[in-house]
Order: structure tokens, then sequence, then C-alpha cells
């Protein structure tokens, strides 16, 4: 079906509000940060979305889906320039790889090795997935459809862009070490409280809104748009803040990031499941990212800063497999999903995310660094990179 006009504008609606959600990765990272990393918070957010526009534009998006962008602009302008539009939106998704890193490494890692890194993963290591789950790239998901009678089912991303953001942002956190006194001797954790609960909650509503944006516009036709995934994904978002408020005993840490838990987990099965499928969904997200945030810095002494590793690695994980679970047609759901082709989905895309995290932070490690030196932790990334503070009295 040739694409119309309205096509080209709804995709491009949904295309603005996902634009949107970096602003609440921003701000989630500003409020989460001591005060002397929130210029640095936002300015890895915005360069890191333009390092991923050049990358996808010139590299990614051929590699993804094997179009590129250099014909003449009356080419590119057929169809209303839905291919354009369609670039747009698909980039956005990409530029949340980096965007979910950044929350992890924060305030200890080097600025221009970061870059690069962006550069790398939204070229090469991102799209090489989602084109074998997004376009059938090398024919892994005909082999699932033969296998198992579907192939693996991931309508927004759940684990082809949050699982796959999640699992490198691990391994760049590990190969970054914690911060310098984060972990004092053996026994002792010594708390870095969030800089701000407002920035921080605005970053979370922020990302909240611009996911139905995220979720609904993934039909990217407008005869593809359904309520479904619109109350689905409204479920999914109160099962996470209702699970962590009761886990996270109040914590507003913990309540403003159940809701992000909750939309990460429902992204793949939210055209899927019935509604209270995807709030059960959520709400076993929303548990996940407690105990799990819980467990990794406390307990494994993991210093994911943002616990984007629970948030996206884990919950998006959980949400590959809830859609082979819920959306069975005897647990109320359309149907049309194999349970196992969602387990072999989903460890495929855990096993890429690790291998690219390892490969890409690893060799940029052993050949320039990645970590800022100990004087330059201990000033803040404010200063030492950007020579500037957040507020002119700090």
């Amino acid at each position: 079906m040739t694409p119309s006009s309205a096509d080209v504008l709804f995709l491009l609606l949904g295309a603005c509000m996902v634009l949107a959600m970096h602003a609440g990765f921003a701000f989630l990272e500003v409020g989460t940060v001591r005060s002397k990393n929130q210029v640095n918070a936002l300015v890895k957010i915005i360069t890191d979305f333009a390092a991923s526009t050049l990358a996808y534009f010139t590299v990614g998006y051929a590699v993804a889906y094997g179009t590129g962008f250099f014909d003449d602009a009356s080419t590119l302008a057929i169809d209303n320039g839905y291919e354009l539009v369609k670039f747009f939106f698909l980039l956005t998704f990409a530029a949340a790889i980096p965007a979910i890193i950044s929350g992890g490494i924060a305030e200890r890692a080097r600025f221009y090795p970061q870059f690069t890194a962006t550069l790398l993963l939204v070229a090469l290591a991102y799209p090489f997935f989602e084109g074998i789950v997004w376009n059938g790239n090398l024919g892994l998901q005909a082999w699932l459809a033969m296998t198992f009678g579907h192939g693996f089912h991931d309508f927004a991303g759940s684990m082809v862009v949050h699982g796959f953001g999640g699992w490198v942002a691990l391994m760049a956190v590990l190969l970054l070490g914690a911060r310098r006194g984060r972990y004092p001797h053996k026994d002792a954790v010594a708390a870095h409280p969030p800089s701000s609960i407002p920035f921080l909650a605005l970053g979370a509503w922020t990302l909240t809104v611009g996911w139905f944006g995220f979720n609904v516009m993934s039909a990217q036709t407008l005869d593809g748009i359904s309520g479904l995934v619109a109350v689905n994904s409204l479920m999914a978002m109160v099962g996470g803040i209702l699970a962590a408020m009761l886990l996270g005993r109040n914590d507003p840490g913990f309540i403003h990031n159940g809701p992000l838990a909750g939309l990460v987990a429902v992204c793949a099965g939210s055209d899927l499941m019935h509604p209270l499928g995807a709030l059960a969904t959520g709400a076993i997200g929303g548990g996940l990212f407690v105990v799990m945030f819980t467990l990794t810095q406390n307990r494994w002494k993991i210093d994911d800063v943002l616990g984007v590793w629970p948030l996206h690695g884990i919950c998006g994980a959980w949400g590959a497999i809830a859609a082979g679970i819920f959306g069975q047609a005897a647990l109320g759901g359309v149907g049309g999903v194999s349970l196992a082709a969602q387990l072999i989905g989903t460890l495929l895309g855990i096993g890429l995310a690790v291998a690219s995290g390892l490969a890409i932070y690893g060799g940029i490690k052993a050949a320039v660094g990645i970590r800022l030196s100990e004087e330059d932790e201990f000033m803040g990334a404010d200063l030492a990179i950007h020579k500037i503070s957040a507020s002119p009295r700090d």
C-alpha cells in the first residue's frame, strides 16, 4: 500500500513525541546525578543525539533496512517523503541507545570517548540487531516462523531498543568501574542521593507522555493505529507505578521510575495483550526494577547510576518474554506469538548487546581510556569538561 500524506503526518507527530522523550532522558539524569554533573548530563544527551543522527543517516539505516539517502531530493520526496519521516521516527529510537547508556555511566565518563562509542553503536551495532528483527535480515525471523509457527515479536522495542541499550550499558558500567567513594570498603555503600527530585520527576513525566508516541506510532501508518496499544501502555504504566510504590516503600526515585519500567516492559506486546495482561506486565516490570536496582547497587556493588540495566536491560528482556505469555489467546491476548521464539530472540539480543558493549567500550578503553581522572571526577564533569556549573552559586 502506498503511504498517504496523512501517514507522513502521523509518523512525523510520532517522531516529534519520541524526540521529546530525549528531554525526559536528560532531566531524569539531571535530577539523579549530583549537582556538579548536571551540565554534563544535559550536554551528553543533546550531542549524542546529533552523533546518532549522522551515524544513522549515513550508515545505520542502510545496515538495518538496505536503503540509503544519497539519491537526489526529488527521489527522496516520493510518497510525500514518507521514507525520510520513517527514518526520523526510527532515528529517535536509535538515539535512545546512547541516551540509556548515558545514565549508567554518569559522573565519571570522558566526553569524546562516549561520543565515539555513540557513533559506533548507532551506525553498526544497534542497526544490525534492528535489521534482524524488524527487517528480516539474515533469515532469523523466517527460521523462527518455520520452526515455532511465529517469528520474534517486538512491536515497539522492549528488546530491540531498551533491552539492547540496557545490556550495552551494563558492559560500559562494568568497564568503567564504580564512582570513587561509592563503595569505601567491603561492606559499606556511600549514598549519593538525587540532586533534584523535581527534575527527576519532570524527566519521568516527559518520558511517560512521549512513550505514547513511541508505542502507538510504531504502527507507522494511520490504518495500523490501535487503541489497544494506547490503553495497554496506560495500564502497564499504572502497574509499574503501583508496584514501585509498594516495593519501593514510597521512595520518589523508585515511584517515578516505576512507570518507565512498566512502559519498557509493555513495548513488545502492547499490540497483543489484553489490558489486564498489560497491567500485570507493567507491575512485574516495576517490581523487577526495584528489586534489581537494590541488588545491583547494594549487594553486587555495580555503580549503575540511574539503574539503566535493571530498567531497560532487565525490564526490556522481561517485556519481550511477556509478549509470548500475555499475548497468547488463552490469556486474553490476540495470539499469533510463540514463547519459544520470544525466548530465542531475547537471548540473541542480550548476546549481541553484550558483545557490542565489550567490543566498543573495551576497545575505546584500551585505545584512549574512557574514565575521567580522579581529580576531574572529584571536581565534577561540569567544571572538568564544560568549564561551567549548573548554578553560579556552585
